[in-house]
């Protein structure tokens, strides 16, 4: 499995299998069978109510809780709880995890940032991350972090490849973990011809060639599936590299458009929402 190294010189696999959307038997069985196919990484997320569904999975896969990068998500109800992170390590059934977010720059997200740092401190989460953050909430989590993010998690993709964000980024060395990597469903991204004909010069699908674009970006990409021939498909991108041209063409798609477009009102609605955990 190639890795990438954090800015605190923790190394993260490059690939992982995400649960968005995923019931908990979905999550259980994906997380379980993608650790024994070869994958290292999991991502989930308190907002995702399969926390317990991937604590479950990782145990079952047969591996041992340090061979799991294992990477969740405060969500904003709880970043004033401050039991929250416990209660998230009791969910996964860990001691600790290896990557901590807050899910969305809503509610108090100061709060949920200092709770990372604490986790962080006291070895409750050896890495820390912000997710959604863009434009004006990066700019001021800047003039208030103590201990500098190693990930951020953000919609990216050939047609949106976070360029203006990417500048902030590279400054401080945080990582860059994307969601949407295949388009969310939209066949246009994968219907481009770059991609068919270097499928055709690889022998891989198109996914496979978007997936393997998002690597050698320097991202980590977490695709979901709870199909495990997909699952399988989407690991198999490592035994080939796209060459600085092929890169530079798949860079012309680039159009800055985004398919997901948050609003305030959502973030509003995202610090009053609480999820209902599962009970076993």
């Amino acid at each position: 499995m190639e890795k990438i190294v954090l800015n605190n010189k923790l190394e993260c696999p490059v690939i992982g299998i995400g649960t968005f959307m995923l019931s908990p038997a979905e999550a259980e069985n994906s997380v379980r069978e993608a650790l024994k196919m070869g994958y290292s990484l999991v991502d989930t997320a308190n907002a995702y109510v399969n926390e317990r569904a991937c604590g479950r999975g990782i145990k079952d896969s047969g591996l041992k809780r340090e061979e799991v990068f294992i990477s969740t998500k405060l969500w904003p109800s709880e970043y004033e709880n401050p039991n929250a992170v416990n209660e998230t390590l009791e969910r996964l059934g860990v001691d600790y995890v290896d990557l901590l977010y807050i899910h969305q720059p809503a509610g108090n997200w100061l709060a949920g940032y200092r709770q990372l740092e604490k986790a962080y401190k006291e070895g409750k989460a050896r890495s820390i991350g912000i997710s959604n953050f863009e434009g004006e909430f990066i700019e001021e989590l800047q003039t208030k972090w103590e201990i500098v993010p190693q990930f951020i998690q953000v919609e990216a993709h050939p047609y949106f490849t976070q360029k203006e964000l990417r500048k902030t980024l590279d400054k401080y060395g945080i990582r860059l973990m994307s969601w949407y990597p295949l388009g969310h469903g939209d066949k246009s991204l994968l219907n481009e011809a770059v991609f068919a004909e270097l499928g055709k010069k690889y022998g891989k699908t198109p996914a496979q060639i978007i997936l393997r674009w998002h690597t050698q970006m320097g991202f980590v990409v977490i695709p979901g599936s709870k199909n495990v021939d997909h699952i399988k498909d989407n690991l198999d991108i490592l035994d080939f590299c796209l060459t600085d041209e092929e890169m530079a063409e798949i860079a012309k798609l680039d159009r800055g458009e985004r398919y997901y477009h948050r609003t305030d009102e959502q973030l509003a609605g995202f610090a009053a929402w609480r999820p209902s955990y599962e009970k076993r």
